[in-house]
């Protein structure tokens, strides 16, 4: 099973105006919110990082083997306060993204 757009953009719809995007990544999609990635939208289920902001959240994997991830349920998804409120948490969690390198001549 894969996500559908309608989920992603209803993600995206909940979080604004916050500073966030999604991009595709392994078939599925990658959420990042100020330019750091959150956690990804898999199967049509929206999992954030682990981390101290989302405690409490049961767990799943982001794809077989990966390390574990929390599950946003719906309750929280369709509270979009709540919901931006534990994105922008988890974010100021997370470390900003490396540069890309630059190409070597």
């Amino acid at each position: 099973m894969s996500t559908s757009r309608k989920t992603v953009a209803h993600i995206l719809e909940q979080l604004e105006p916050l500073d966030v995007s999604s991009h595709p990544m392994f078939g599925e999609y990658c959420l990042y919110c100020d330019n750091k990635v959150v956690g990804f939208i898999r199967d049509d289920t929206m999992l954030l990082s682990s981390t101290t902001a989302s405690d409490g959240l049961p767990e799943g994997e982001a794809y077989p083997g990966s390390k574990m991830y929390r599950i946003v349920v719906g309750d929280t998804l369709e509270d979009s306060q709540a919901f931006r409120d534990l994105v922008t948490a988890t974010a100021a969690l997370r470390p900003a993204r490396r540069p890309k390198a630059e190409p070597k001549n």
